[in-house]
């Protein structure tokens, strides 16, 4: 079978490292300069976060009457505000810790964010947001093309993805992303003693060094490799991380403490994926004092709360944004297993030291009458209001510094909000 170039880079550096080290050693190699930086988190919900649930508009009836069983009661939510367009909000009751961040003036929500013609699927939408690019989401992905504009030489860590698999929006066409869900797993793979391990990870340098220039598909796995194992020792530095708070005991909570370990021990990574799952929630969506979504919320909130409470606390706060969105929002109106189906505009946040906080854009009614503008599926999903790539050229532009649309294949930075 023939294979491309571009299929090898994304995809035969990983068949081999894998076989060649430890499990989930690496998806690929990546590299940037190595000078500390801004770096940017990028935190995905993956499975459709319901917007309706997370912010909430608890002071429109139709809230109410459209989700009788999972509405979160107007005395728990917790009050944010009003936005622009005279509608009150709030955050979920377990986001306390979001609510700090945002009383602070640290935490961006931008509302209403989507794209014309939501796709409502699960794997087209995460290509769409992972490409920017919903009219051919198979290609590269944003940031994966901001990665490829970086200077030569650069450094194997330029990104570090937080997940086993890499996501579409960090593929490349010249760099890649090593995965690093546990870096207590990122090593050579050895049976044997602590000393024969060392020999062979000597000869497995000294073997990777070899790059014959009438074989590039050979320089390429053996460059990749060599990469990777020069970035051993700096990877398990950050394994030796003692955070300045206590984080939640899950996964999440413990990959924003690796992340953090990473930023504090100036590893030189620039992009971090960092993702939670379990927001597809058809059925058994529960209210504010329990049920599933409750617990989603906990989990997010609480990691976040205390991933920014740490990196305050380490004097780096000022250096980190974190960007927060999910492939899609979720219907209007509760489904018959109190659940909620998938729709279409949804919400994005911001958070950290240089974040200009508050509520961007404005609330849909919810008003199911076809009149209404700020609907669309016949009154059952909200309509879009903000590009989501209008978030995206704000962060490569005024975050990362680099040309917003050469990157997104298009200006979308008019019409972006002022984040940061």
């Amino acid at each position: 079978m023939k294979i491309s170039r571009r299929a090898f880079v994304r995809d035969g550096v990983t068949a081999f490292t894998v076989g060649f080290a430890a499990p989930a050693f690496l998806n690929d190699i990546a590299r940037a300069q190595g000078a500390r930086s801004r770096n940017l988190v990028v935190v995905y919900l993956s499975g459709g976060n319901d917007a309706l649930s997370t912010i909430v508009p608890y002071q429109d009836p139709f809230y109410y009457s459209r989700r009788p069983a999972i509405a979160i009661p107007p005395g728990q939510v917790l009050q944010i505000g009003s936005d622009s367009g005279g509608r009150t909000l709030g955050l979920h009751p377990r986001l306390t810790g979001l609510r700090t961040i945002f009383n602070e003036g640290r935490l961006a929500i931008v509302q209403r964010t989507g794209y014309a013609n939501s796709s409502r699927s699960h794997f087209q939408g995460v290509d769409i947001w992972g490409t920017a690019d919903p009219r051919s989401p198979t290609g590269l992905g944003w940031l994966g093309r901001y990665l490829d504009t970086l200077p030569s030489p650069v450094d194997p860590l330029a990104g570090w993805n937080a997940t086993r698999d890499t996501p579409r929006a960090l593929v490349a066409r010249t760099v890649g992303v090593p995965a690093i869900p546990d870096v207590r797993l990122y090593s050579l793979s050895s049976p044997n003693t602590p000393a024969e391990a060392a020999r062979e990870r000597a000869a497995a340098t000294e073997m990777t060094s070899y790059a014959p220039a009438d074989r590039p598909h050979l320089a390429l796995v053996n460059g990749s490799a060599l990469s990777a194992l020069s970035t051993l020792d700096r990877v398990a530095v950050v394994g030796t991380y003692a955070p300045t708070v206590t984080y939640p005991n899950n996964g999440f909570a413990l990959a924003l403490r690796t992340v953090a370990g990473s930023i504090v021990r100036g590893i030189g990574t620039r992009v971090y994926w960092v993702s939670t799952g379990g927001f597809d929630t058809h059925a058994g969506q529960g209210v504010a004092g329990g049920g599933a979504y409750a617990t989603l919320m906990s989990t997010f909130g609480d990691g976040l709360a205390a991933f920014y409470a740490d990196l305050r606390n380490q004097g780096l706060l000022n250096d980190t944004l974190i960007l927060q969105f999910s492939e899609f929002g979720r219907r209007i109106s509760e489904n018959g297993s109190e659940g909620t189906d998938h729709g279409a505009g949804g919400v994005m946040m911001a958070i950290g030291g240089s974040v200009r906080g508050g509520l961007y854009g404005t609330a849909a009614s919810l008003d199911p009458s076809p009149s209404n503008p700020l609907l669309e599926n016949n009154g059952a999903d909200i309509r879009f209001e903000t590009d989501f790539r209008a978030v995206y050229a704000r962060v490569l532009e005024g975050w990362l510094g680099t040309n917003s649309t050469s990157i997104l294949g298009g200006n979308f930075l008019a019409n972006a909000p002022a984040i940061i």
